[in-house]
């Protein structure tokens, strides 16, 4: 794999999926909000519409699907590795000095699944009981689970001039970018091309961004957005580092609305061709404060200095800066008694596997019928679960590399 993407919408080549595990039966009614749910899924509904999902790329692509599961386990043979990130997901509730007589009690599928499961103490208990966590109760968790791990898109995103490991706004969620930073360092497929786009040293001063804010324009121009996830000094700090390596010549900074339906960027519009996007019709028109920031020069260290363009467009105005001849498809056909209910079940948030080819979820019925009479191919999923976290195909995809338009 490449790690690079000029774009969103060019033929797949590479993918990296997470089929929704054990984690998810971690959720209760009771801390669903510490996990940033609104719902609790059923596992068994989930996990095959899950494998309805990737089974829909594989037969209409030729991209290699990787399994995140298959790949953490592959890292994790290593038993330096292992150990270095059991101390890790230990250190967050202080925890670190059993990793090692842990880990001596763990086979490697245990281990791996553990990462994004978590452990509590009634199944710590099961292969032993430290004296030093004689306090803890049955149901505290030793590592906490990660129920989002199937949303694949904020942990990391691959860009033009490499892939963006994220610092994700809620620390429960960061070892979720831990995995995969792991992966691309250490597994042979990806350790060869891997190019951190954010180098960070995750402390609380260093800038936050998700993966589900960045859309490639094209082969020129980045947008990220500015959310309640992502913030100005991790942008910036991207921005440089994309215009120094590689054609982009233009980050556009998007300002969201603090607004549960525009979470990230890709809540908002996906694109789907190179004059094609789907967006959400309340946000067509609202004047939103954009930062265009392109290079200036460079400092003694030979560091791209930025310039800043502020500018009060809508979202559709700033895209035609980058797009000629846009065509815009709202969710829902743009009809407002349907449009918010269907944005919430990320009826913008399609994923696309090839240019006017795009997987969808089966309930956003309006919004695929416009999409459609636009001549796009609508691959539709089942989601009576999976839109139960509030994210759609796109976020629950990461792909590694996409064939050049050229």
């Amino acid at each position: 794999m490449e790690l690079k993407l000029q774009s969103e919408f060019g033929v797949l080549n590479g993918v990296i999926m997470h089929r929704p595990g054990f984690e998810l039966e971690m959720l209760t009614p009771d801390n669903i909000g510490e996990f940033l749910f609104e719902d609790v899924p059923y596992l068994e509904q989930i996990q095959r519409e899950h494998d309805e999902f990737r089974a829909l790329v594989r037969l209409n692509t030729e991209a290699k699907v990787f399994r995140l599961e298959g790949l953490l386990q592959e890292v994790l043979k290593d038993e330096k590795l292992r150990l270095d990130a059991y101390r890790k997901a230990l250190a967050a509730k202080g925890y670190q000095h059993v990793a090692e007589d842990l880990l001596s009690r763990l086979s490697l599928a245990e281990a791996t699944t553990a990462l994004t499961a978590g452990i509590r103490m009634k199944h710590l208990r099961r292969k032993y009981n430290p004296k030093s966590l004689q306090d803890l109760g049955d149901l505290d968790f030793l590592i906490t689970p990660n129920p989002n791990s199937y949303f694949m898109r904020d942990p990391a995103a691959v860009i033009q001039s490499g892939v963006i490991s994220s610092h994700m706004k809620y620390p429960g969620r960061q070892r979720e970018s831990d995995i995969m930073q792991l992966i691309f360092e250490h597994h042979p497929e990806f350790k060869n091309n891997y190019i951190n786009a954010y180098p960070h040293d995750g402390s609380p001063e260093t800038g936050c961004i998700e993966g589900g804010d960045v859309i490639v324009l094209s082969n020129k121009a980045l947008a990220i957005g500015n959310s309640e996830r992502t913030d100005p000094k991790a942008i910036k700090a991207v921005a440089k580092h994309v215009i120094a390596n590689s054609d982009v010549e233009r980050v556009y900074e998007v300002h969201l609305p603090a607004r549960r339906n525009f979470m990230h960027l890709d809540t908002v519009f996906t694109m789907i061709d190179e004059n094609l996007v789907v967006t959400y019709p309340d946000a067509m028109d609202m004047n939103l404060t954009t930062y265009i920031y392109r290079q200036k020069g460079v400092d003694a260290n030979g560091e791209v200095i930025l310039e800043e363009e502020v500018v009060n467009k809508s979202i559709i105005d700033l895209l035609k800066l980058e797009i000629p001849y846009l065509e815009v498809i709202g969710t829902a056909q743009g009809y407002p008694e349907y449009a918010s209910r269907e944005q919430w079940y990320d009826g913008a948030n399609v994923f696309a596997i090839g240019p006017r080819r795009v997987i969808a979820y089966d309930r956003n019925k309006y919004t695929n019928r416009a999409l459609i009479e636009a001549g796009v191919e609508v691959l539709e999923i089942r989601s009576s679960e999976l839109s139960r976290g509030l994210g759609g195909p796109r976020c629950m995809t990461m792909p590694l590399e996409r064939q050049s338009l050229k």
